[in-house]
């Protein structure tokens, strides 16, 4: 171990991981300081009592920051307004959390003038890749100490031997040792049973911010969303602000069994993991947007910008949120979201959103052109020539394999 290491600073949330790190750190860093950071992106309860346990365990001071705003509104809502979606499903709950946490993380060990940034990120994840290079972005030259590359534990299970041994008191237990992320968008699961794609989730027993839509109730409930350039304001004609809003949506959409998302996903470094994701408001929020977007957006515009959300998708979850690229996107993003105001009515049934109502003042639906009465504004003859041109290389084509029979 590097000796000249005297003070870490590690991004730390209490869990399993990063409960056992600084005790690790304390052994292996011989008079080392470790200060914690706790970054508060709306784990609610999570952060009860993580003070007094990160002293205990042999931090010298932990700094609890709340970033649930700045996640949302600068985070969040970019991601939203471009459509993203990891390979078509994952809302990237936990993707765009690691670069406003570790953004906080090398602030805060640039101001103690810390040797070193310490993560509890396994070397199998993708979180090791979105924190080491958010680290990289504002720090280039800092020592980065990740333990799962380093200590001979192996297993979660000798996590816990770990901690029992040093004294550090767990929330979990060994029958219950899902591995989650959670926060004000999103709460995932993984491990267990759920390693095996042929097991069925038990969503009895690992639904936390909501109930499956069998237990949802038999009757729907209708919500009215409003944007403003493609953010949301308001919820059924109130103004909330974004952190206020988006805990509505998470009580609208648990309730009725909204956004639970079971999937195998292709992480970065290569190999295929299975994990259940829950995210009732986001869900709703961006199937509101999708839909506002289909009245307000013109065609090119729109199928450029369906193309280009699975890139933007990919930069958020390998990682690369403070890249050039992704700066672009979301600059053309911001452009398309211009016309993107208005209002949305949504119908939600035991894990279903259906469209009520899309209205908007920049709609480009029109529909005195769209009717199929009768009309004075299209002349339904122009097709003709519309159709010849259209397909003239077509028609080239065909006549030329005709000729050279």
């Amino acid at each position: 171990m590097d000796k000249k290491i005297k003070k870490i600073v590690l991004a730390y949330s209490g869990g399993l991981d990063t409960s056992i790190i600084i005790p690790w750190l304390k052994e292996n860093y011989e008079g080392c300081e470790v200060i914690a950071v706790a970054a508060n992106v709306g784990q609610a309860d999570e952060l009860d009592g993580l003070e007094e346990k990160a002293i205990k365990t042999g931090a010298s001071k932990i700094y609890i920051e709340d970033l649930t705003k700045e996640f949302i509104e600068e985070y969040i809502y970019p991601t939203l307004k471009a459509g993203a979606k990891y390979e078509n499903q994952y809302l990237l709950g936990t993707s765009f959390a690691r670069p406003v946490i570790a953004k906080r993380i090398v602030e805060i060990a640039l101001a103690e003038g810390a040797d070193a940034i310490c993560h509890g990120c396994t070397g199998k994840g993708n979180d090791q890749v979105r924190f080491e290079l958010t680290i990289k972005a504002f720090a280039p030259t800092m020592k980065i100490i990740a333990p799962w590359r380093e200590w001979d534990i192996k297993s979660r299970d000798e996590e816990i031997d770990y901690a029992i041994a040093h004294n550090v008191p767990l929330r979990i237990n060994r029958e219950t040792n899902y591995s989650k992320d959670k926060n004000i968008w999103h709460l995932s699961h993984e491990g267990l049973d759920l390693e095996d794609p042929a097991n069925e989730p038990m969503f009895d027993k690992i639904l936390e911010m909501g109930v499956s839509p069998e237990k949802a109730p038999d009757k729907p409930e209708y919500i009215t969303l409003s944007f403003e350039k493609g953010i949301p304001v308001a919820l059924n004609g109130e103004k909330l602000d974004s952190v206020e809003l988006l805990k509505k949506l998470n009580e609208y959409g648990g309730r009725n069994g909204i956004g639970i998302l079971d999937m195998v996903e292709n992480r970065l470094v290569g190999m295929k993991s299975r994990g259940v994701y829950e995210t009732p408001g986001g869900t709703i929020l961006y199937a509101a947007h999708d839909a506002l977007e289909t009245i307000t957006i013109d065609r090119d515009t729109m199928h450029t910008k369906q193309m280009l959300a699975g890139k933007f998708a990919d930069l958020v979850y390998f990682g690369q949120w403070f890249t050039p690229l992704r700066e672009a996107l979301s600059a053309f993003v911001d452009k398309t979201q211009e016309d993107v105001t208005g209002e949305v009515k949504l119908k939600l049934y035991k894990g279903n959103i259906i469209n009520a109502s899309i209205t908007s003042p920049y709609s480009l639906y029109d529909e005195e052109i769209a009717t199929f009465d009768e009309d004075e504004v299209y002349d339904q003859k122009d097709a003709d020539g519309f159709i010849n041109l259209f397909g003239l290389p077509v028609t080239v084509k065909a006549m030329k394999k005709q000729k050279n029979k």
